[in-house]
Formats: C-alpha cells, structure tokens, sequence
C-alpha cells in the first residue's frame, strides 16, 4: 500500500506539469509566431515478482509474469512546429513564412533564431525585431524609402519617389534537422543545441524551404478548444490520482486500526 502513495503523487507531479504546458500555451495564443508545447511522459521503472517464461514446478510455462509499476515521469516537453494562422496587417515589414524555416537575428552577440515576423526599423534604419535585435544579414532602408516588397523568395525591393530602387536585398531563412531540440529562451528566440543540430541557410522556396509572405503575419498556432479539452483531462487525472493516494490512505489506517 506504501507503494501506491508514491504512484499516486508521481501522477499527480506529472499533471502538474501538463497543466503548467496547457496554461504556458493559453497564456501565449495571440503570441506571433508562438508554437505550442506538449508535455510528455514515460513509466518508471517495475518491480517483477513474476517473470514471464518461467518453468513452473510441474514442467508448464508461465504465460505471463507479475509486474508492479512504480508510477510516471515527464521524459520532455516538445515544441510542435505546425503552421500558424496568417492575418494581414498591411504593414510593408510585417513578414510571414509559410513552411519550414526561421528568421535569423542578433541577440547581443549571439545568433538566434525564430518564427515572429513582426519586424520593425530602428534610429538606424536597421530592420529588426520590437526588441531591437537585427534581422540577419543587416539590411538598412534610406531615409527615402516610401514603399518596400518581399518575394516570397526573400527578396527585399525598398522604392523611392516616382518607383526608383533605392535597395534591393536577399533575405534567407534557417532550418534544423530536429527544431523540436531548439532552446527557448524568450521573447520569441530560440537559440540551437546539440539536439536540433546547426542551422542550414536556404533561399526561401527551395530545398524544402518555406516561402516569404509580406504584410502578413504567423499567429501562434495554439487551438484554445484543444488546450482547454486538455486541461479539463490533466485535472481530472490530477483528480484521480490524488483518490488513489487517499484511498492507499484510507486503507493504511483500517490496517494501524486492527489492534486496538
């Protein structure tokens, strides 16, 4: 019966955590560029008392054997790279990728990366990030820029007075063999790791890279419908859990209880 005290505030810990994941992704739904994370989870290790196979004392096989779970773990939380909803903002620097792919920034002195496509102008004319960090390779914008375009191959057009190119740039997009390895650190960056591999550089509409889309946006690709039906059932498996840990309870106190 101790056993089952421990197994029951092991699942209780891991709805926890669920919970934390779905309230984590609620908080973020309007979020540009947000992608979603799902908490999951593995079985602890089992306590045999019963192999299968074994030879019973009258020459006969056992066709299946004891084993006791010890409970459950979260073994990760994965980010789920799936497409967002678009929205058009109208904005000429807005960008939206559509597939595979980053954009690349400078955080400081550390290139990061991420899917938030809301980019702006600094004092510099620099395009970057609400944050301030500068969309990679730097792209300045004159003064006199009244008008700029972006293919959906990533190519920057910034118009003067009377359609005179003032600029033409390229803007490329990054990918990673296993995004889901990238490491979040905030405001929308992600920064890569040993387990999403290093970045790939690509022109946006080949190899297999998403395309540019201009005056859009990526919203995050959170459903409030799904997060909320998956809140309702870690609260209920919370729920149950705890039952199990007040009925292990309950049944150590009958035994304290039989000598009187």
């Amino acid at each position: 019966m101790i056993r089952s005290l421990w197994t029951g505030a092991s699942g209780m810990q891991a709805q926890q955590l669920n919970v934390d994941v779905v309230a984590n992704n609620l908080a973020n739904v309007d979020t540009t560029g947000f992608k979603r994370s799902r908490a999951n989870f593995q079985d602890l290790m089992y306590q045999t008392f019963l192999i299968a196979g074994a030879e019973t004392p009258g020459g006969g096989q056992i066709p299946t054997g004891i084993q006791m779970g010890m409970g459950v773990k979260p073994s990760s939380v994965q980010k789920l790279f799936t497409q967002g909803d678009f929205v058009n903002t109208g904005n000429d620097l807005d960008m939206a990728i559509e597939g595979r792919g980053f954009f690349q920034v400078l955080h400081g002195d550390e290139q990061l990366y991420t899917r938030s496509g809301n980019f702006t102008l600094d004092s510099e004319g620099f395009i970057t990030t609400p944050a301030g960090d500068r969309l990679q390779p730097e792209i300045s914008l004159p003064e006199q820029t009244v008008l700029v375009t972006i293919q959906s191959n990533g190519t920057l057009t910034a118009y003067g007075a009377g359609d005179t190119v003032l600029v033409q740039e390229q803007i490329n997009i990054y990918n990673f063999i296993n995004p889901a390895g990238l490491f979040a650190v905030g405001q929308n960056l992600l920064r890569p790791t040993q387990g999403s591999g290093a970045a790939i550089e690509g022109t946006p509409g080949q190899e297999g890279f998403g395309t540019i889309t201009n005056s859009f946006l990526e919203k995050s690709n959170v459903s409030v419908v799904e997060e909320m039906v998956a809140m309702i059932v870690g609260q209920r498996a919370y729920e149950a859990n705890s039952k199990t840990v007040q009925t292990a309870d309950s049944m150590l106190s009958l035994a304290n209880g039989l000598k009187r």
